[in-house]
């Protein structure tokens, strides 16, 4: 057995074993454009008598976490043969992928799970969830009168770029977009645009859209203001005449349109979407910034990940007065820590998914009284989300 990033050749072996396990077929054009934008390196392949038997793909990615930019190892395109499944293909891969990217200094890993209980085994856990809504057109925001405008398919995509930057920095877990991404994952030929300006001509929200059917599909929804988000909605409500309603998808899960609208009852749900993981505890808890303390406090950590053995066992968490912290590795048992969890449960605490205190109540956190509180105390709140996929 081989594990290794695949070569240029391999590109139809590749997308076969893709267009198989996901049930999809690429052909003429579309296959032609594929091979041109095939990127081998990026892709890891388990190798037996030269034959691919399961691949991921490895993306390089980047995330605001707290407002700064943390490396991310993006996993998408997880793959095998049925005849290969049940014999720990994936399982290896996903070892040796971690240990890539420990190596290249990305601290954190996302991925879209097919099933999760499959990746928690692993140490990703869910980490965002998002709202949709379906909304009919009766039900829509109210217009009403603004000072500003709305521009359509009009505005140069640096200005989406700034107003997208604005807002993924109040949450943790969303992407940092370079130009390829925009124009390859997010922006296509169908998408229309609709840049709300200020009176002063400032751009201060925008929302990505579709006209499918009769229904709007809001793809994002993005303001800065309070007057962004009803300029944007009384643009959509002009629409009134030519659709039944609108169906909104990763809405942020803080979101509180339908106690805005006018009858809150709409069909509406919330779905967990990605997981994520921390790759190398140490390097990320001493660049995160937390809540500051009277003084220099310490707690003992233990940290349970078989997958990653550099995290795995007792560490020594210190936090000063200005909010940052050491981690160090104690030989200590586990017995002795104030603190115990698993690498996921590590995750989403410090992601801001979910409290240290609503983890203990369920077991998922195991701590003294003293460290809990503790815990509490340093880990700022925050908020999760993700507009993208891969």
């Amino acid at each position: 057995m081989e594990i290794r990033q695949l070569q240029s050749e391999e590109f139809e072996a590749a997308l076969s074993l893709s267009e198989y396990a996901f049930k999809y077929k690429v052909a003429g054009e579309d296959r032609v454009e594929a091979r041109q934008k095939f990127r081998p390196e990026r892709v890891w392949g388990v190798f037996e008598d030269g034959v691919l038997g399961a691949q991921l793909t490895l993306l390089p990615l980047q995330v605001y976490i707290q407002g700064k930019v943390f490396p991310m190892g993006g996993i998408a395109g997880v793959s095998t043969w049925p005849e290969n499944r049940r014999q720990g293909l994936v399982a290896k891969l996903l070892s040796h992928t971690l240990q890539t990217m420990n190596e290249s200094g990305q601290t954190l890993s996302f991925l879209h799970p097919f099933l999760i209980p499959f990746y928690r085994k692993f140490g990703w856990e869910v980490y965002c969830e998002y709202k949709k809504y379906s909304i009919p057109v009766d039900k829509f925001p109210r217009k009403t009168e603004i000072q500003g405008r709305v521009k359509r398919d009009s505005a140069a995509l640096e200005i989406l770029e700034r107003l997208y930057s604005r807002f993924a920095t109040e949450y943790n877990g969303t992407l940092e977009r370079d130009q390829e991404w925009w124009k390859h994952r997010v922006l296509d030929a169908e998408t229309h645009h609709g840049v709300f300006y200020s009176e002063l001509g400032e751009p201060e929200g925008y929302v990505l859209y579709k006209i499918v059917q009769n229904e709007l599909i809001i793809d994002e929804f993005i303001y800065l203001n309070e007057q962004a988000r009803q300029g944007l909605w009384t643009f959509l409500a002009n629409h009134d005449s030519m659709i039944t309603g609108a169906s909104l998808k990763l809405v942020p899960s803080d979101d509180i349109l339908p106690y805005l609208l006018p009858d809150p009852r709409i069909p509406q749900e919330n779905y967990p979407y990605f997981m994520a993981r921390i790759v190398n505890a140490r390097t990320f808890i001493e660049n995160f910034t937390f809540q500051s303390l009277n003084s220099l406090e310490s707690r003992t950590l233990y940290i349970e990940d078989e997958q990653a053995p550099w995290n795995n066992g007792l560490w020594l968490w210190s936090v000063n007065a200005e909010g940052a912290a050491t981690f160090e590795r104690l030989d200590s048992e586990k017995a002795a820590a104030d603190l115990s969890c698993t690498i996921g449960a590590l995750t989403v605490i410090l992601l801001g998914y979910k409290r240290p205190a609503e983890l203990a109540k369920y077991g998922q956190l195991n701590a003294s009284s003293s460290g809990l509180d503790w815990l509490e105390e340093v880990i700022p709140q925050a908020k999760t989300a993700l507009f993208d996929f891969f």
